[in-house]
C-alpha cells in the first residue's frame, strides 16, 4: 500500500522577494518616526536663545564676567592696538618682573607701580559709572518706559564712559612703553609670546 505524500507549498519567487524587503522597510520605517521625533527637538536646541541663563541677573545687559571685569578695573582687552604693537602694559610688566623673567630698576619698579595703582582706581570708578548707566537701561527696558530719544541719550553716555575707559588704560601703556629701554620691551616681548623665543607662550588678550 502506498503512503501519500505530504503536500509542500512552494512559495512564488515574488512572495520570496516581499519577505527579503519587509524585514529592511520595518526598520526604515522606525528610523524615520525616530528622527520625526527628533527634529522638533533638535530645532528647540537651536532656537533657545543663549543668554537665556542671564535671565536671573540683575543686569542682563552684561555677563557675570564682563560685571566683575568693569568693577575690578580690568583691562578686558580695551589695549590690545597697544600690547601688539610693542608698547607694554603696566600689569604685565610686574607679573613678568615677579617672575623673573624681566629686570627693572627700584625707580622703573616704583613707577610702573604707581601708574598700574593710579590706573586701576580710575578704571574701577569708570567701570562703576558704566554698570550705573547699564542699569538704569536695563530697568528703563524692564519698566517698558523707555523710547527712541532716551535711548539715544542713554547710549551716548555710555559710549563715551566706555570710550573714556579705554583710553585710561592705552595712555598708561604709552607711559609705560617710555619707562623701559628698548631691551625691556623687547624681553616683554618675549614673554608675552609675541616674538622670539617666548612666541606661543602666555596670554595676548588681557590688556
Amino acid at each position: 500500500m502506498l503512503l501519500a505524500r505530504p503536500s509542500i507549498k512552494r512559495r512564488s519567487p515574488g512572495c520570496r522577494v516581499h519577505a527579503a524587503w519587509r524585514a529592511p522597510m520595518r526598520t526604515l520605517a522606525v528610523l524615520v518616526l525616530v528622527m520625526a521625533g527628533a527634529t522638533p527637538l533638535a530645532a528647540q536646541q537651536t532656537l533657545a536663545s543663549p543668554y537665556k541663563e542671564e535671565l536671573a541677573s540683575a543686569l542682563r545687559g552684561l555677563t557675570a564676567k564682563e560685571i566683575e571685569d568693569l568693577r575690578e578695573g580690568r583691562g578686558m582687552g580695551l589695549a590690545r592696538a597697544a600690547e601688539l604693537n610693542g608698547y607694554p602694559g603696566p600689569r604685565h610688566v610686574l607679573d613678568s618682573v615677579e617672575a623673573g623673567q624681566i629686570h627693572l630698576n627700584p625707580e622703573q619698579l616704583g613707577t610702573v607701580k604707581q601708574l598700574f595703582e593710579a590706573m586701576s582706581r580710575e578704571a574701577q570708578l569708570l567701570g562703576a559709572t558704566i554698570l550705573n548707566e547699564e542699569q538704569a537701561l536695563e530697568t528703563a527696558f524692564r519698566a517698558r518706559t523707555i523710547e527712541a530719544t532716551d535711548l539715544r541719550t542713554r547710549l551716548a553716555r555710555i559710549a563715551a564712559l566706555q570710550s573714556e575707559l579705554r583710553a585710561v588704560h592705552l595712555r598708561t601703556h604709552l607711559v609705560t612703553r617710555a619707562l623701559l629701554s628698548d631691551h625691556q620691551i623687547e624681553r616683554y616681548n618675549q614673554v608675552r609670546g609675541y616674538s622670539g623665543s617666548g612666541a606661543g607662550s602666555g596670554e595676548h588678550n588681557k590688556h
